[in-house]
């Protein structure tokens, strides 16, 4: 017998090229994936949805900062008083963060989505623009244009610094 009866398997050819080794193929997307990738892009749906989430982040924190507000004749009410002045307080703090937290996320994504769309571009520059707009446009209403200029400033700084801070910009 001329066989090697050591039962070793015997040794794996090595690839040609090591760092071909590790490269997988391209995957292309599916339709559902690219139809999926349109629908998210389209400005208005981009800024719906976040003002939804946006909402939904300022009812959780009034509800949370609602809870915390204490009444200033609190030893003179009964446990029942107590609970509907809170749930009062909550109610009211949610529904006013809510609004204002569900037009700011509004505004900002559709001009970071129309900005980014004009400029052909996805950097930081878009989201100080973006928060120029926003603070300018909340602040508008109740500072005049004093109001609409800081709020500009302000709002694009600390979108910048958000931007720098999640690093998504090189």
């Amino acid at each position: 017998m001329t066989e090697d009866s050591s039962n070793t398997p015997a040794p794996a050819p090595a690839p040609a090229n090591e760092a071909a080794a590790g490269i997988e193929p391209i995957r292309l997307p599916t339709i559902e994936e690219v139809r999926g990738q349109d629908i998210w892009n389209n400005c208005a749906v981009r800024s719906v949805a976040s003002g939804v989430m946006g909402g939904g982040l300022g009812m959780a924190m009034g509800l949370f900062l609602g809870a915390l507000d204490n009444p200033i004749h609190q030893e003179q009410m009964t446990g029942r008083q107590l609970f509907v002045y809170t749930a009062k307080q909550m109610g009211g703090r949610s529904w006013h963060s809510c609004k204002a937290f569900a037009v700011m996320g509004l505004i900002f994504s559709a001009a970071e989505c129309v900005v980014e769309k004009a400029r052909a571009k996805h950097d930081i520059t878009n989201s100080a623009i973006a928060g120029c707009v926003t603070g300018g446009a909340i602040s508008a209403k109740t500072g005049g244009p004093k109001g609409a200029c800081l709020g500009c400033a302000g709002f694009a700084a600390f979108s910048v610094a958000i931007e720098k801070f999640l690093d998504r910009h090189e």
